[in-house]
């Protein structure tokens, strides 16, 4: 028997994928942990970005570390990138169009992403996208951040009933893949983030695209749009 499996609802990681964010995150995390003592490369800290606070943290600190001045590293990082970094953050182009786009085959757009609240705020501002979202899920609204499944747990229970297997997955990092397998949806990465197409296929993307511009010229091919014909269990 052949079932049909249609694409209900798309669910986008911000960071790196609607928002060209990453060096700056990765910059503001660089002077952070300089000011608490550790230098790290800029790299090195780059290919963490993508994980909350909590999962990042403890790749450079201690547990006791952490607990002597984990809050305060947090503080001083947020109030750092909204001060030098968050007004230089820009859309990448034609993700209006894209949301758009696929409003227009009427599915649901989430946001699922590792990020402050007061953040995401802005970068829906940024991506001109607000008024096209369901729903939204932020680092603020769970316990633990990508790659563990919470942001995308919360974010399928907030489109309501819509199976996983229907649903689709948007980001940049191989933590948006996993987190996303976690609960049995499917990923689409793009390489704007950062990450090499071959990084993306290991943590499981089903299509890789240049950015959310070639996402929207090859939409109609795309696994948002297809609809694919999956046998059934017998």
């Amino acid at each position: 028997m052949i079932q049909k499996t249609i694409i209900e609802a798309v669910i986008f990681d911000i960071d790196g994928t609607i928002v060209d964010s990453v060096d700056l995150h990765a910059k503001a995390w660089q002077r952070t942990f300089a000011k608490f003592g550790k230098n790290i490369l800029l790299e090195a800290i780059r290919s963490q970005i993508g994980k909350g606070a909590d999962q990042l943290l403890p790749v450079y600190f201690s547990k006791q570390e952490l607990e002597q001045f984990g809050e305060a590293m947090e503080i001083y990082r947020g109030e750092l990138f909204k001060k030098e970094y968050l007004p230089k953050v820009k859309g990448f182009p034609k993700v209006r169009e894209l949301f758009e786009r696929i409003k227009q085959d009427k599915k649901q757009i989430a946001l699922a992403s590792s990020a402050k609240k007061d953040e995401l705020k802005r970068y829906k501002e940024i991506a001109q996208v607000d008024d096209l979202i369901e729903s939204e899920t932020s680092s603020d609204n769970v316990e633990r951040s990508k790659p563990c499944s919470d942001i995308f747990d919360a974010a399928l229970k907030q489109l309501g009933n819509i199976a996983s297997e229907n649903v689709v997955a948007v980001g940049d990092t191989p933590y948006d893949a996993t987190a996303a397998a976690k609960v049995n949806v499917r990923s689409i990465g793009l390489l704007c983030g950062g990450w090499t197409q071959p990084q993306l296929r290991r943590a499981g993307c089903i299509a890789i695209y240049r950015d959310p511009a070639d996402l929207l010229a090859r939409y109609e091919d795309s696994p948002i749009r297809q609809q694919d014909s999956l046998r059934a269990a017998r």
